[in-house]
């Protein structure tokens, strides 16, 4: 049992969080904190996609896949992977829809102020997808690097799914090959989202 107490408030888990359980509970928290509740209004949730059938599981899956990227659905079975855990395909679901909360979007839904949308270790520049895994000097350096590993060439892509489709492709026609720069990809973006969160959230 876990206790997250806040201002007289508490909320228990039945086990311990995993990492990146813990970074959608802040998630939620950050939401909430721009909640404001009145003694003397009555107060309920509201599903707004829905207000009158509420929420539902089956809801939120209609919602999403009715959103779907054209570019990404033909490929969207290459998000997930058999070698990598689920949480990890998880987040590049929610990558390459732009749905990670980032400083960007934290600002863009009211969460942060504007003038704190910088990246840590991006001179000054604002912390979108595209800053973060492709252009922050830290991912620019990642990916320099890997495809030297790799023995690749190839000019990257400004917008991040066309990125994971092209180093994909980079493996050329063979099945084992591109399943395996498939891997470097994903494990990529997850070490660049978890060095993130480290430098924000632990001083590291």
């Amino acid at each position: 049992m876990r206790d997250v107490e806040v201002e007289g408030e508490a909320w228990q888990w039945r086990r311990r969080l995993w990492a990146w359980e813990e970074e959608l509970v802040e998630e939620c928290r950050d939401f909430l904190l721009i909640v404001t509740l009145l003694d003397y209004v009555s107060n309920r949730w509201l599903w707004l996609p829905d207000q009158n059938g509420g929420y539902s599981v089956r809801g939120v899956y209609d919602l999403l896949t009715s959103q779907e990227q054209p570019h990404l659905h033909q490929n969207l079975e290459l998000i997930w992977h058999k070698q990598v855990p689920l949480k990890v395909s998880i987040f590049a679901w929610r990558l390459l829809r732009d749905r990670l909360p980032t400083k960007e979007n934290l600002a863009n839904r009211g969460i942060i102020s504007m003038q704190a949308r910088s990246c840590l270790v991006g001179y000054g520049q604002v912390e979108d997808l595209y800053h973060l895994f492709l252009s922050c000097p830290l991912s620019g350096a990642l990916w320099s690097l890997v495809r030297a590993w790799l023995g690749v060439q190839g000019v990257e892509s400004q917008v991040l799914a066309d990125h994971f489709i092209q180093f994909i492709h980079y493996a050329s026609g063979l099945k084992p090959r591109r399943y395996f720069f498939h891997l470097i990809w994903l494990l990529c973006v997850w070490i660049l989202w978890n060095d993130r969160n480290d430098r924000l959230f632990r001083n590291k």
